[in-house]
């Protein structure tokens, strides 16, 4: 099995990703969704956690193979940075989403010295603003920034648009479109929730796979 598949196999199997089509969440932006995705919960599900991290280091090795650091997203990519790091025996920190007003006022927490090479952690990729920020805040500190790994994507072109006007490579370890096979596939939804799943993904602001 691929790791795109088992990976949404084990968020489903621990309720990190819920799908209501019929039941829609809100987000804070106020955009209806019919999916939730709660990363953190892996943290608290040791099987589920291994196979991530241990799928994300595999993902840095064969992608960034000259990685010298990871970098977490705060504060959602710091423990995922913090184990994966442990598994590769790589330094890690991250990148607060602005400078502390006292102390130090660091912005980047852990060692980063000007010219090193560095992989972002995120846990969850949309419209890709908070991670662009992470990457901004770490190439304007001199380091250089490989790309970013993170846990999973929905694939929206807003995102994938921003990434790419940016220059920066984003490696998922699964996405909607897989996720949603699966979810179809083991009766979380019906077949034909699977087009309005995707439709929303296309253009969230279009309130039509509502119907």
């Amino acid at each position: 099995m691929d790791t795109k598949r088992t990976i949404a196999k084990e968020l489903l199997k621990i309720e990190a990703v819920f799908l209501r089509p019929d039941e829609p969440f809100t987000w804070a932006s106020g955009i209806k969704s019919p999916i939730y995705c709660d990363n953190r919960l892996t943290l608290t599900a040791p099987e589920t956690r291994t196979v991530v991290e241990e799928s994300m280091a595999k993902v840095i090795k064969e992608n960034y193979p000259d990685c010298q650091v990871l970098m977490g997203t705060s504060t959602a990519g710091i423990a995922h940075a913090a184990i994966t790091g442990h598994i590769m025996g790589l330094p890690m920190g991250y990148v607060r989403g602005s400078a502390k007003d006292h102390g130090r006022t660091n912005q980047i927490e852990g060692r980063l010295e000007p010219g090193q090479k560095v992989v972002v952690v995120e846990d969850l990729i949309s419209t890709a603003g908070s991670v662009l920020e992470t990457v901004e805040a770490l190439r304007n500190a001199g380091a250089e920034v490989l790309g970013i790994v993170s846990i999973f994507t929905y694939g929206m072109k807003k995102g994938i648009d921003r990434m790419a006007e940016k220059n920066i490579r984003n490696i998922s370890l699964s996405d909607l479109d897989t996720l949603v096979d699966v979810a179809v596939e083991e009766g979380y939804i019906h077949p034909e929730d699977k087009a309005r799943l995707l439709k929303f993904r296309d253009d969230p602001s279009d309130e039509s796979w509502m119907k």
